[in-house]
């Protein structure tokens, strides 16, 4: 115990008069303007070092934006376990880059944080220095806008993605030629598997609002118009949250528990369409609508704003560039308004089929009669698909083959009530597509929509078709080793279980032969980002992801080409295209 008091006590003593550096002298910074750049230097004291992840580069006025992933920062060394750098280090901050992220701007000012520590054992506190930049005073100021607008538009032809590119015209565009462009967005989107589920969810309402007798071209427009605008609102607060906090509200709702309530939903709903009970609201509740003379039309809207508000978030999560290019603009200016607004209008442009749906039906749809009790029972069949649908990204792909079996013999049984021919004609087919999908999931298949996949393999080996060939990465970590190992081009592929583009883009793009002989050429990545941990969400801020699917790519020289960054289902020949453009 002595011994251990006297090693304590010279351990205290050697630290107390270790002669550690005043940060000052420890952190020598200075900015210099020259050649249309700042550089940033900093220049280290003797056996100093600064941690990489607590370097940052930042626009601090006239709004705050994060631009240290456009610069060049010397590649960080691992110590111990941190990335550190411990040269002296002088960074280029281009004019052009700042203009382009202010919006042309005339007075800039950027501010840089570190960190570092001494190898002797002393940590400094986090420490800043800033700079002012102003374009104002300039001599000539037209021509150095003109020289800065050509070089802002050159980065941008060299750095900007799809995403950015749209974050950019957000910025700089006619607030109506901005709501106009993105309501054209809006438009592409409907015919994406985005908007698909919802079409049965809408039309099974309007055939139960059908019932009554009452259902005209302006109801089932209107019936139409409620579910959009809910929808439209879900898309719009999730996208400002996901902007300003950095929290996609859609993707954390992809969580079993979630996925497995709102199915139970459809269910539900189906039941109800087949006549074994009727869904209501609390009685409570009721009593309060019913306080006026249209109590029940209040009912039937609130029901159904409210399940276009749900589907919206849970049923079609999907990532887009416009939707990231949204997000990424309202991150990077703090503009909820004109981020908040595009999204809204985008998403009433996705809306367009559904309210097509709803004037058509109450326009088109016969009178009511004994047949509007079978078409109700189909439909309360397509509320089970939906739900089994939705299963689909939380429960094994066996399991969920035999419950499209199931559903698809138990339908073709359950309507076997028609008489016509062509009705026996139609659900023959449904009964042999079911068992068809049940030996397949006999035999170990998991594609509902090739059932004998297992039975037909063999042709496709003889036909030598390859299969391309992934290294999965968990965190950050892993994707820096993955890459600086890597001889070749890598691609990072982000993917996620629930994700609807991501399982096309392996369905369609990455089944495709001549994509598949391209990416022979490249190291291959994938993080799995289903369970949204901190690490998922680690990785994805990392590269502004805001959701599955995110492409990443890197250079043979393991520099990353963020102009070929891709968010959202890209189809073979624009993947190719891609590709072809930066490699």
């Amino acid at each position: 115990m002595k011994k251990l008091l006297i090693l304590i006590f010279f351990s205290i003593y050697a630290f107390a008069n270790q002669d550690f550096l005043e940060p000052e002298e420890a952190f020598k910074t200075s900015f210099e303007k020259k050649d249309e750049n700042v550089i940033f230097s900093i220049k280290l004291g003797k056996d100093i070092y600064l941690y990489d992840d607590k370097l940052k580069f930042l626009i601090t006025k006239p709004q705050k934006v994060d631009i240290r992933n456009d610069l060049d920062i010397p590649e960080s060394k691992e110590y111990e376990i941190w990335q550190i750098h411990n040269h002296d280090m002088d960074i280029k901050i281009p004019y052009a880059l700042l203009k382009e992220k202010t919006n042309n701007a005339s007075n800039i000012e950027i501010t840089v944080e570190f960190q570092g520590c001494s190898k002797a054992g002393l940590c400094y506190a986090p420490m800043s220095t800033s700079e002012n930049i102003d374009f104002s005073n300039a001599s000539s100021a037209n021509e150095i806008k003109e020289e800065v607008q050509a070089q802002t538009n050159q980065v941008q032809e060299e750095t900007l993605n799809e995403t950015d590119a749209i974050a950019n015209t957000l910025k700089s565009g006619n607030i109506l030629i901005v709501l106009a462009t993105f309501f054209g967005f809006g438009l592409l989107l409907s015919l994406t598997p985005c908007v698909f589920p919802m079409i049965p969810i809408l039309s099974s309402i309007i055939v139960k609002a059908g019932d009554s007798g009452t259902l005209t071209a302006s109801k089932g427009f209107f019936l139409s118009l409620v579910y959009v605008l809910s929808m439209a609102a879900a898309y719009t607060i999730a996208g400002v949250l996901a902007g300003v906090f950095g929290a996609n509200l859609q993707v954390a709702l992809q969580n079993p528990y979630v996925l497995v309530a709102f199915s139970a939903i459809f269910v539900a709903l189906a039941f109800s369409m087949f006549g074994f009970f009727k869904l209501e609201l609390p009685q409570s509740i009721q009593n309060k609508i019913n306080k006026t003379t249209d109590g029940k039309e209040k009912q039937g809207v609130l029901g159904i704003a409210i399940m276009g508000f749900l589907s919206a978030l849970i049923v079609g999560p999907c990532v887009a560039p416009p939707l990231a290019g949204a997000l990424v603009y309202i991150g990077q200016t703090g503009d909820a308004f004109l981020g908040g607004a595009a999204l809204f209008v985008m998403s009433m442009g996705m809306g367009i089929p559904l309210l097509l749906i709803g004037l058509g039906a109450g326009k088109y749809m016969p009178k009511p009669g004994g047949w509007m009790e079978n078409v109700t029972k189909i439909f309360g069949i397509v509320m089970l698909g939906v739900a089994v649908w939705m299963l689909d990204r939380v429960l094994d792909a066996t399991i969920v083959m035999f419950m499209w079996a199931l559903l698809l013999i138990g339908a073709a049984l359950y309507l076997k009530v028609f008489e016509h021919i062509i009705a026996k004609l139609i659900t023959t087919v449904i009964m042999i597509y079911g068992v068809l999908i049940f030996v397949g999931a006999v035999s170990g298949a998991t594609n509902p929509l090739n059932p004998l996949d297992k039975f037909t393999s063999g042709v496709a080996i003889s036909q030598n078709v390859e299969e391309l060939s992934w290294s999965k990465v968990k965190t950050n970590e892993q994707i820096n080793l993955a890459v600086k190992a890597s001889s070749k081009p890598v691609m990072l592929d982000f993917y996620a279980d629930w994700c609807i583009s991501c399982k096309e883009l392996e369905a369609i793009t990455f089944k495709d032969p001549r994509v598949i002989a391209k990416l022979k050429e490249f190291t291959l990545l994938k993080a799995d980002v289903t369970e949204n941990n901190e690490d998922d969400k680690a990785m994805q801020k990392r590269f502004g992801v805001v959701g599955p699917p995110g492409l990443i790519f890197w250079n043979k020289e393991g520099k990353e080409i963020k102009a070929a960054q891709i968010a959202g289902y890209k189809n073979p020949e624009e993947f190719l295209k891609l590709l072809d453009t930066h490699f």
